[in-house]
């Protein structure tokens, strides 16, 4: 028979019981060679709420691994979570993190509060330290709407499971640099919803740009990136043709621009 969890941690409950399935635990002392890499994840303030967006990209070294991972995902109704850094880990993450967020809310009968959650996710990020001491480091940038506040929060994360709060946008991943260069022109406090999926957008052009690990929205292969828009109508993905839309507007504008020069 097997034993179910007691309290209202999941996470606690493998720490005790089942180690192994951790993370931290799968993998072999070492770092593995050829481990694809996830990159760029970017995230703003909209009016209301928060949009968290990801490139599609993977890379080994300067090889391109893949161009279809997904690097964000909801973690509940009013929460999403984008990972960077060691790809599997950060899947691994963030899918136990979403375990954790629905046992909770089976077993008190309702949501973590968005700083319960975060706390969360700070100690599971500081639970794979060993891991990230080896160089298989994956960090998260987790954003939600807080239904006390009434508004999008933003938060940040070091290897070490430290937890920050970012006010306006934060980046995170090989092209966050140049990500967050676009986001300082871009952004501004009152943005409309579909302004800040635009913003998203762009910072991911710009990453793109000059980060060869990060990919563009890729018209070829009808591929753009992966972007989740949270406010108090929860936590929605943005439609594929929206994100054509744009990419398209955006690719026009910079053409025109390019002529002009």
């Amino acid at each position: 028979m097997v034993e179910l969890p007691a309290g209202p941690s999941f996470l606690e409950y493998l720490v005790r019981e089942r180690p192994d399935l951790l993370p931290s635990g799968a993998l072999p002392e070492g770092v593995p060679a050829g481990v694809p890499h996830a990159t760029t994840i970017v995230s703003l303030a909209f009016e209301g709420g928060v949009v968290v967006a990801g490139d599609r990209r993977a890379t080994i070294g300067n090889v391109i691994a893949s161009r279809h991972i997904e690097k964000v995902f909801p973690t509940d109704r009013y929460s999403v979570v984008g990972i960077a850094g060691s790809a599997g880990i950060a899947m691994d993450i963030a899918r136990l993190f979403q375990v954790e967020l629905e046992h909770y809310e089976k077993i008190e009968g309702t949501l973590l509060s968005l700083d319960g959650k975060a706390n969360r996710l700070a100690s599971m990020v500081r639970g794979n330290l060993g891991m990230a001491m080896q160089g298989m480091a994956a960090v998260p940038l987790f954003a939600g709407y807080d239904e006390l506040r009434g508004t999008g929060r933003l938060f940040s994360f070091d290897v070490t499971g430290g937890r920050y709060e970012e006010r306006e946008h934060h980046s995170i991943g090989s092209g966050s640099m140049f990500a967050r260069g676009a986001l300082k022109k871009l952004w501004k406090p009152g943005l409309a919803r579909e302004d800040g999926v635009r913003v998203a957008v762009e910072a991911l052009f710009d990453a793109a740009d000059d980060d060869s690990a990060t990919g563009g929205p890729d018209p070829l292969r009808q591929l753009w990136p992966v972007v989740y828009a949270v406010d108090a109508g929860g936590a929605t993905r943005v439609d594929d043709g929206v994100l054509a839309e744009i990419s398209a507007a955006i690719i026009r504008q910079r053409s025109i621009a390019g002529r002009e020069a």
